[in-house]
């Protein structure tokens, strides 16, 4: 494994989770994205796109969803992602499909960290969701 992607997963173990509501963790769900597969950076274009190829896949499946951003604690790196109430084996099915390294999986109020395309790592428990997430008035515009 090379010191980038040890790098990136690391990087995995921090996130922030931004929301305009809170969301109830007496059920599991997924956080995925589709934005840049397999960490290659993309344009705001490009990574709508997949966006919206992800939404539509979810509104295929029929399980209740939220939008969310994902990011990194002090947010120079955001990505839309969303809130999937669907199981582990679909959630890491839709990580796959979308080229992703990892999806964030919240069981029972604890969120982990599970690897989808990255060989090589062991699922990480990081700790209660709701200590990962801040609530805001409305989500970012990710254009830039």
């Amino acid at each position: 494994m090379d010191n980038m992607t040890q790098d990136l997963w690391q990087h995995y173990q921090k996130p922030l989770f931004l929301l305009t509501q809170a969301l109830s963790c007496d059920f599991s769900f997924a956080v995925i994205t589709a934005h840049n597969p397999a960490s290659t950076r993309l344009s705001p274009s490009q990574n709508r796109l997949l966006d919206r190829q992800l939404l539509r896949d979810i509104e295929l499946i029929g399980s209740p969803y939220r939008a969310m951003v994902g990011a990194s604690p002090d947010l120079s790196h955001m990505e839309k992602s969303w809130a999937v109430f669907v199981d582990r084996s679909m959630a890491l099915q839709l990580g796959k499909k979308f080229n992703q390294y990892a999806i964030y999986m919240v069981e029972k109020g604890e969120v982990s960290l599970v690897p989808c395309t990255l060989a090589g790592h062991d699922e990480v428990c990081l700790g209660l969701f709701n200590d990962h997430v801040r609530l805001v008035y409305e989500l970012p515009d990710l254009a830039t």
